[in-house]
């Protein structure tokens, strides 16, 4: 069995992130820091757009070799995590042997990134928002290891439909010859279950934006954090009328409105041990059953 968490009105809205957690983020002017060509990620050069309030928060872009990251400080976890993906990038990245270590954001005060010891023994994966697979470079790949380019996942999805969902994006650059990516973590209530000792919010979904520029379209992947998870697609005027991030601010409304036909991702072989499926498990049961005793909105 795994963890079913009840239904909500809306099905865009059970996936993606709800008004309680966007008032808990607050948006104050980001500082940049590894001043590398950020804007080269960004289609047309502009960030995506996050439409939070912004009386205080601690937000940071980072620029990397071959993506960039806006990390908060307030979940210490990547708010978005931009990369132009092309055909080249691909053909090189294949040559690449993964050997990443994973390590803690220095680039960040201590107090506001992750740490490692906050995914020790918790019964979820540290997972990358920008994949080591897209990765051309030994260096460039080492940097998706930093934990600002992390969330919390099952090991289930991580390993099975997240990668795959990593794999046709990729194919769709090699089929494209380039393409725009965005991907980010969202959370449907404000009482998200946490982990670790800085209490790392666990999304309720992830989600990974498409722009095909041939084509003019776009789309969006958003799958569950599951157990047992399961995907599906939505316009990215959802994504961004429920989670507040804009992946392509640029794009006409009637692209955002429209849906690109994104194929559909088939789960990787894995293989999760049960004892770490049953750790995972009970952590999020244990949140559930806290979320209804306390009487908070699902």
């Amino acid at each position: 069995m795994s963890l079913r968490l009840p239904s909500v009105r809306s099905f865009i809205t059970s996936i993606l992130v709800g008004p309680a957690l966007v008032a808990s983020l607050t948006l104050g002017s980001a500082g940049t820091a590894w001043a590398a060509d950020c804007a080269s990620r960004f289609l047309d050069g502009t960030q995506p757009r996050v439409s939070l309030p912004a009386p205080q928060g601690r937000y940071v872009l980072l620029c990397n070799l071959d993506f960039a990251v806006l990390v908060s400080g307030t979940t210490h976890e990547p708010v978005w995590v931009a990369e132009h993906l092309t055909r080249q990038d691909v053909r090189a990245a294949r040559h690449q042997v993964r050997q990443g270590v994973f390590h803690e954001e220095t680039r960040q005060p201590p107090g506001d990134r992750a740490h490692l010891e906050d995914y020790r023994r918790s019964g979820f994966d540290r997972g990358h928002m920008m994949p080591s697979g897209d990765a051309p470079t030994e260096v460039s790949q080492q940097q998706t290891f930093s934990l600002s380019n992390m969330v919390p996942q099952t090991p289930d999805l991580n390993r099975g439909l997240w990668a795959g969902v990593e794999k046709q994006v990729r194919d769709l650059a090699k089929s494209e010859g380039e393409i725009y990516v965005v991907t980010g973590p969202a959370y449907r209530t404000a009482h998200a279950a946490t982990i670790g000792p800085d209490a790392l919010p666990v999304p309720t979904s992830t989600w990974k934006a498409v722009y095909l520029p041939a084509r003019r379209q776009a789309g969006v992947y958003v799958c569950k954090n599951l157990t047992e998870p399961r995907c599906t697609q939505v316009p990215v005027a959802a994504l961004i009328r429920v989670t507040g991030v804009d992946p392509f601010p640029t794009l006409p409304d009637r692209i955002k409105a429209g849906m690109a036909q994104l194929p559909e991702p088939k789960a990787e072989p894995y293989h999760v041990s049960p004892r770490l499926q049953r750790l995972t498990r009970r952590i999020l049961s244990r949140f559930l059953k806290e979320l209804l005793s306390s009487g908070s909105p699902l």
